[in-house]
């Protein structure tokens, strides 16, 4: 009879654990965990839940906030400003849509699945898709962007145009040591 309990008590536990396992893994668990961490300035927390190749991006998101960066920067990772929707998964890849309750504009999150456990893209490549679907939405041309901005490059004059590269030359100089 104490085998049969034990062996209860066992199987009881297991399915507990691995029940509990699969919903914090899930892509929009994990998602809602960055939220937090990032809304805390937990950058430690935040790497745990990124892709490996999300350190750069994180590196420079860092490297902004040591350096007195704009603190409502982290606002948008407020959970109560935003509904998180139901993610569509393909293989080690998913999708999770996150609604601005403000503006009602949706982001898709991308996850990857890393050693079988869901993790945020957040790399450079990411982070583009991200913004490149969002101007997609907005029915923004980037080509019309670009040539509007040659267009302002022309009235520039070329003193001030030097002075201002400079300036974000040694800026970047400044940032990379």
């Amino acid at each position: 009879m104490k085998k049969l309990l034990f062996a209860i008590a066992v199987v009881s536990t297991a399915l507990f654990v691995s029940c509990k396992g699969s919903s914090s893994g899930s892509p929009e668990a994990v998602l809602s965990q960055f939220f937090d961490a990032m809304s805390k300035k937990d950058m430690a927390k935040v790497k745990e839940l990124c892709t490996p190749e999300s350190a750069q991006m994180l590196g420079f998101m860092e490297m902004g906030m040591k350096d007195g960066g704009k603190t409502n920067e982290m606002e948008k990772y407020d959970k109560s400003k935003v509904d998180f929707g139901t993610p569509v998964i393909n293989g080690d890849n998913a999708k999770v849509p996150v609604k601005d309750k403000k503006s009602g504009s949706t982001i898709n999150f991308p996850m990857k699945k890393v050693n079988g456990q869901w993790k945020v893209a957040f790399d450079k490549t990411s982070v583009m898709e991200m913004g490149m679907e969002t101007m997609k939405d907005k029915n923004i041309n980037l080509t019309d962007s670009i040539s509007k901005g040659l267009d302002e490059l022309k009235n520039i004059d070329a003193d001030t145009l030097k002075k201002e590269m400079q300036n974000a030359l040694d800026t970047a100089k400044k940032e990379m040591k």
